[in-house]
């Protein structure tokens, strides 16, 4: 085999598979959903604004890429749970989940209101869980399945004017490897992808201000998802970090 038939090969790795990827109407999902449906993967992507779900999947399909769009929001556990069920049923198993909605309130925490503490959490920490609950039976059952958790840096270190999303990235990375142990005896890999700070709406919406040449490419991060999703069945990578070069809020 040539290399050039070997790259190829490896980047259809996902074909037969289907990858249902949460936030993924824009920014990182978006760029995650590209690089699955790249790999062959018949990609669900899965937003609480199904405009933008929908567009990307649409372009998605312009490209002759497997996609759908679904609206998900990942605070409404009922919705989730009947909604993971409904794309079972639909596609007959989900192979990948990237859990990598999330949202965040920038303010000193005197001025934080309760319910801002309680949707952040929801979004961000409780989201990963309730859809993981709905979906890992049926891996297991499969005995085959891969779940990833989109962290933060702000996992590993603290900033000012963040705490809720402080503690839901800090939760979630505790989360992932909570499931890791768990879910590894029956085939099912879990892998937490510690993220810095990207170009993406995410950021630069709430920060203008931001040097765009200080953060990194939504797609360098969904390379290392794929990369992640790429390892041979007997090697799970429980934990990886990727930063921009000149990452500012990371020694």
């Amino acid at each position: 085999m040539t290399q050039s038939t070997l790259v190829e090969a490896r980047s259809g790795f996902l074909v037969g598979k289907v990858a249902l990827v949460t936030g993924g109407g824009r920014g990182l999902g978006a760029a995650i959903s590209r690089k699955l449906a790249e790999c062959g993967a018949n990609v669900i992507v899965a937003d609480v604004r199904i405009d933008l779900g929908a567009e990307t999947a649409s372009r998605l399909r312009d490209d002759s890429l497997l996609a759908d769009a679904v609206c998900l929001d990942v605070s409404d556990a009922g919705a989730i749970d009947a909604g993971v069920q409904n794309l079972i049923e639909r596609f007959e198993h989900i192979d990948v989940l990237i859990n990598n909605a999330g949202t965040d309130v920038t303010a000193p925490v005197e001025e934080l209101s309760v319910d801002d503490w309680d949707r952040i959490l929801a979004v961000n920490l409780r989201g990963p869980f309730v859809v993981t609950k709905a979906v890992l039976p049926s891996m297991k059952a499969r005995r085959d399945g891969h779940i990833v958790n989109i962290v933060s840096t702000a996992a590993k270190r603290a900033w000012a004017n963040a705490t809720p999303y402080h503690a839901s990235k800090w939760g979630l990375l505790g989360l992932s490897h909570a499931l890791h142990v768990e879910a590894r005896p029956f085939g099912v890999k879990v892998t937490a992808v510690v993220a810095g700070c990207m170009r993406t709406p995410f950021l630069l919406d709430r920060f203008p201000d931001l040097d765009p040449n200080l953060l990194q490419s939504p797609e360098n991060v969904a390379e290392t998802v794929r990369f992640v999703l790429s390892q041979p069945a007997e090697t799970v990578i429980p934990e990886v970090m990727v930063l921009p070069m000149r990452e500012t809020s990371w020694p």
